[in-house]
């Protein structure tokens, strides 16, 4: 019942429940959950690898990462 924001390139767009969201390859994109909470799958076609991923340090850090 919550929501995720989802922070690309083009702004930021709140996702609720049923609703989905399309980004571009190349675009920069940050998931963050709205107060209450709530879970969601990211679908990326095609799929991106761990190794080939663009990831931002800080991202990592806050993920619970260790940065390398």
């Amino acid at each position: 019942a919550g929501t995720v924001l989802v922070d690309h390139d083009g702004g930021t767009v709140e996702v609720r429940a049923g609703q989905s969201v399309l980004t571009r390859g190349g675009e920069r994109i940050r998931y963050s959950c709205g107060p209450e909470g709530a879970e969601y799958v990211a679908v990326c076609l095609p799929a991106f690898r761990p190794d080939t991923v663009h990831r931002d340090e800080d991202d990592a850090t806050s993920a619970g990462e260790v940065p390398q």
